[in-house]
């Protein structure tokens, strides 16, 4: 789905809406398409959905509510689909806060689904029965063949209680529902889980979404929102780059290295590691210092709103002549290092410990001393250059306004903070006002078969300090408009799903997230434009069900690893593969709700490129987390995904898996290609991954290596992959086409065509390797009968999303608008009399034989580095 034109968008977007009246229309004639008799849960007249359904489940069809805030358009289309769904629910004897019950059961029938594999992410899982399902899953798509149908089972929410799939046994699909508090209990339910049958499985969520939309009534899907600025935006990340010890030299010489190499960010994230934060016990109003890695920090709190200290010890000024020149890049990664040498010793004294009970280990504690005041001595007089003649203000104000002085380019500054402020929350002895206290982290049963995560057993062994409800508004605004106020222009917020284990006393977990994500909302509208925060450790049900009326954009991926934390050395490659796998599937449900951001990675990785290919197709924002210094950055890669100021070529969709890939498992089934498309304005495109040789194991509940796995996997591209009707700027095209194709293949430049009888192309793929393909539809032009069309500039992976605007102007003549740098290339069957970029003309090749016709584009910056190309006839 398409974002709204922003015109209409702003005028809605930060505006508050009320329910309207739902129109009367005709009563509905079609009957509903599902029927539970006798224990048969049936759609269609198909063979079973789910058999052996208890007595106790009940199936109610769909109807759409008296009111709701929902668009015309969009009731309408729901109420055209009514038919297709409805609920299902169930009545216990006796009220609980937890109850589970079967839906029924079903065996032989292929489906995909999502669920959560910890606490914060989610990823895909396929398999033939109701036992095959993973714990927390969020939703089942089935295939039913008999009908040429399928059919989704979504787990929703109903007045205090969520609910989420679980597997049983013989084949039983089990729900469980629960409100997160003792103090809360049901025992009925009419509308606990949504079912919708579809004979397209992307008209299948859409449908079922927006269903769910008009009937909720808490949510907004994606179309109805505008995008955050950064979107189409090239951008750096601090996290992966130097972890906690991110300060203005660091991020100031980060930024000059990406302007020196030829692209400098539109926006930066300041990740983690800028909050005023401390531990319990450490003195009131005094930050923790010298922490580095990851973990170190998830037992801290928050006690102030401002910048911690390396921050507020910026002087104006201080950067723009020197250029923070006395930094050294190499410093961060040092630092890294050295932590990293001080926690494995840690990690091996606490083993020795654990298995043979030996306490006496005097080497190894003489070790981490060594190693401790090594790291202590690299932070010493980190803040001796921060001094100004002329000093204009502190702080992190004065930082990012020097910032944006220095880097003309850069538009948004972003900064991290946990939902709860900080990981664990905030100090209730520093900001009283908030009337927070320290609550236990209770984890819900059902992700007792979920990965084992460090940031949840951090977080269990300190509680968090929340906010309390009444307060949660005032929180975010007192955070954020401080924020505001110093020149931030956005935030990245983590850790989502806190909230679901800390609502005892607050009416449990759904009218504890109602509370504070209503707070978060008002907030960002008021402070951040109403659409500049991305949403990050979010995957779970009750976050797009109930946070999403005012977020436009979130992760749909686990974060990048560039290694794997567990030490197996080929991890360095299966844990990129699972990322796509991750980012891909999430994106058939996410994406009807929020833009998917596949994250960041970085240009110097063995799998970079593998990286950048996706990102380049995926829809959504481009950012990278490089290191600093000499040969961390690949800026031939770079060149490849954004423009020299700082913009992407970025496709007018979200990716999505291809139909043929949507009930394999492309991880570890020795055979399957993982296969993407997206749209562009004058094209599609398909991105082929292996992405073969890991994945999830139910019995371990983790992700592993399947070296047997790792290896070269073959396939077929169409252009029948690509779902044309799903294109959200396909009505109203005013391009005639002949039905053919043109297809680029990016990895060997060659073109060939094909139309929806050809035959497909066979590929074959090495592990961890990639292929994109351009699909652009033929133009023909009238009197003249030449055939046309654009490639765009191939030295950028998206090459068609380069081209903005195609015109065929009589019939002898073209005029094509392009933005960037390059090479320009098109498919002409006849070579043109003349070229021209611009008002000069240009000297093109073209080749008899295959019909390339391709010259150099400059970029010309008086017009935003587009350039006008034509082409005579």
């Amino acid at each position: 789905m398409a974002p709204l034109n922003e015109s209409l968008a702003t005028t809605i977007d930060v505006i508050e809406t009320k329910p309207i009246a739902v129109p009367k229309l005709k009563p509905r004639l079609q009957e509903s398409c599902f029927n539970l008799s006798q224990g048969i849960l049936r759609a269609k007249h198909s063979s079973p959905i789910l058999s052996d359904v208890p007595q106790n489940l009940t199936f109610t069809p769909f109807a759409t509510p008296s009111s709701t805030d929902a668009p015309f358009q969009t009731i309408l289309r729901v109420q055209a689909n009514a038919h297709k769904g409805g609920f299902l629910g169930f009545t216990k004897d006796s009220p609980s806060d937890l109850l589970t019950n079967s839906l029924g059961r079903f065996e032989d029938r292929e489906f995909l689904s999502v669920f959560r594999f910890k606490m914060w992410w989610s990823t895909a899982w396929v398999g033939k029965s109701g036992s095959d399902l993973q714990a927390e899953t969020q939703w089942v798509m089935l295939k039913v063949p008999e009908i040429d149908s399928y059919v989704a089972i979504i787990p929703i929410i109903e007045g205090s209680f969520r609910a989420a799939l679980n597997p049983g046994e013989n084949g039983n699909v089990l729900i469980s529902v629960e409100s997160g508090s003792t103090q809360v209990k049901e025992s009925s339910f009419k509308a606990i889980a949504y079912v919708h049958v579809c004979d397209n499985p992307y008209n299948l969520m859409r449908e079922a979404f927006s269903a769910l939309r008009v009937h909720m009534n808490t949510f907004k899907l994606l179309e109805e929102k505008r995008l955050p600025t950064i979107v189409d935006k090239f951008g750096w990340c601090t996290w992966d780059a130097c972890y906690l010890t991110v300060d203005p030299a660091t991020i100031w010489t980060g930024v000059k290295e990406f302007e020196d190499g030829g692209v400098c960010p539109k926006f930066v994230i300041i990740d983690d590691g800028w909050q005023s934060i401390s531990f319990d016990g450490d003195e009131p109003g005094k930050d923790a210092e010298n922490l580095v890695l990851g973990g170190e920090q998830m037992t801290a709190r928050l006690h102030s709103f401002k910048e911690c200290k390396k921050f507020r010890n910026y002087k104006g000024g201080s950067f723009l002549a020197s250029d923070a020149s006395h930094f050294d890049p190499h410093k961060p990664k040092m630092i890294i290092y050295k932590a990293t040498e001080r926690i494995q010793a840690i990690i091996e004294k606490q083993k020795l410990i654990r298995e043979f009970g030996e306490h006496d280990l005097p080497e190894l504690d003489e070790k981490i001393k060594k190693f401790s005041e090594e790291l202590n001595a690299m932070f010493d007089g980190e803040q001796e250059s921060l001094v100004s003649e002329d000093v204009s203000g502190s702080g992190m104000e004065a930082f990012t306004r020097d910032l944006r002085s220095r880097f003309k380019n850069l538009d948004g500054i972003y900064v991290w903070h946990a939902l709860c402020g900080a990981w664990n929350g905030v100090r209730p002895e520093t900001l009283t006002h908030l009337e927070s206290k320290v609550v236990p982290f209770d984890i819900s049963p059902g992700l007792d078969a979920s990965m084992t995560d460090l940031a949840v057993d951090r977080i269990v062994e300190a509680g968090i300090g929340l906010v309390h409800p009444s307060k949660a508004h005032e929180f975010y605004d007192s955070m954020h408009s401080y924020l505001a106020s110093v020149g931030v222009t956005g935030a990245k917020i983590d850790v989502f799903q806190t909230l679901e284990s800390v609502a005892e006393e607050h009416g449990g977990r759904v009218e504890l997230a109602k509370t504070y994500y209503d707070g978060l909302t008002k907030s960002m509208v008021k402070n951040f434009n109403g659409t500049e925060i991305i949403a990050s450790m979010q995957q779970c049900n009750e976050f797009f069900f109930l946070a999403t009326k005012q977020i436009s954009i979130g992760r749909v991926g686990d974060d990048f690893w560039w290694q794997d934390p567990h030490g197996d050395p080929q991890g360095v490659y299966w844990l990129q593969g699972l990322h796509m796998i991750h980012c891909s599937y999430n994106s058939l449900w996410m994406g009807q709700m929020i833009q998917p951001d596949w994250d960041m990675f970085q240009s110097d990785h063995v799998c970079a490129e593998y990286h950048a290919a996706s990102r380049a197709i995926s829809g959504g924002p481009v950012y990278l987390s490089d290191h600093l210094g000499e040969g961390s950055h690949n800026f031939e890669l770079i060149k490849k995904l954004a423009f020299f100021d700082g913009t992407v070529p970025r496709c007018i969709h979200y990716a999505l898996p291809t139909r043929d890939s949507l009930f394999k498992n492309p991880l570890f089934d020795k055979e399957s290609i993982l296969k993407i498309f997206n749209f562009n304005k004058f094209g599609g495109v398909i991105g082929a991954f292996n992405c073969q040789g890991a994945g999830w194991s139910p019995k371990e509940h983790r992700f592993k290596g399947y070296k047997e796995c790792y290896m070269s996997v073959s396939g077929t591209i169409h252009v029948s992959d690509i779902e044309w009707d799903q294109n959200p700027e396909d009505e109203g095209s005013e391009v005639i086409y002949s039905g053919d194709y043109l297809v680029y293949k990016n990895q060997s430049e060659e073109i060939l065509f094909m139309n929806s009888k050809s035959d497909a192309m066979e590929i074959t793929l090495k592990p961890s390797s990639f292929d994109l393909f351009s699909f652009v539809p033929v133009t023909e032009l009238g009197s003249s009968g030449v055939r046309f069309a654009p490639l765009g500039l191939i030295n950028m992976f998206n090459c068609v999303g380069t081209v903005q605007e195609m015109e065929v102007t009589g019939g002898n003549s073209i005029l094509i608008d392009v933005k960037g740098e390059g090479s320009f290339m098109a498919y002409s069957s006849s070579a043109p009399e003349k070229c021209y970029v611009g008002d000069k003309e240009a000297e093109f090749k073209w080749e008899e034989e295959t019909g390339k016709l391709s010259f150099y584009v400059p970029w010309v910056e008086k017009s935003g580095g587009i350039s006008r190309l034509s082409f005579a006839f």
